[in-house]
């Protein structure tokens, strides 16, 4: 088994690639690829600038908020998180999504990894920091999100998860990082 990341053995060369759609937060493209064996394929590709999410503890609370998400047709309870703008450092676009949904500010942020949220067919990918020293900062959603703020405990998360009501991927993670945390007592070692 070949586990060198920059072998040639699986790579698919780009023969075409055309632009579908260009939105504001999204662009897909389609490409033909030549694969290892001499065929071409198909690949639909979801091009993202990446995201930030924030796992911040207040009072031993995790800060969550609930909003609707229109794919879903339902409200979810989700860590604070946010697209890149263009150049943007992951750490400030933490910094920036933490105050803006929730009205806090982290005195510091500690990147507790990175990790692609879809690669079979997206390049999306999210930054997660750890915040517990919070300050009160200035609550300020974009003009079209509707949030409610909440401090959750383990508990909560854990019923929540059961529920349903969180269940998105960088959510999820933070919980299980969270309860990992409690029972380490620290984040590494």
């Amino acid at each position: 088994m070949n586990t060198d990341s920059n072998s040639e053995l699986n790579r698919e060369e780009t023969v075409k690639s055309d632009e579908i759609f260009k939105g504001k937060m999204i662009s897909l493209q389609v490409d033909t690829v030549a694969l290892p064996n001499g065929k071409h394929a198909t690949r639909e590709i979801v091009k993202h600038p990446g995201a930030s999410a924030v796992m911040a503890l207040l009072n031993g609370k995790l800060l969550v908020v609930e909003q609707f998400r229109k794919p879903l047709e339902k409200c979810l309870i989700e860590i604070p998180a946010g697209k890149l703008d263009s150049g943007e450092d992951p750490m400030e676009a933490a910094a920036r999504e933490l105050e803006e949904e929730t009205g806090y500010r982290a005195k510091k942020l500690t990147l507790l990894n990175s990790f692609y949220t879809s690669p079979g067919f997206a390049d999306e990918k999210l930054y997660l920091y750890f915040a517990d020293e919070l300050e009160q900062g200035v609550q300020n959603p974009d003009e079209d999100e509707e949030l409610i703020v909440k401090a959750i405990t383990m508990e909560q998360a854990e019923k929540y998860l059961a529920e349903g009501r969180i269940d998105d991927a960088k959510t999820v993670l933070a919980v299980y990082a969270w309860k990992l945390y409690i029972a380490r007592g620290q984040w590494q070692g």
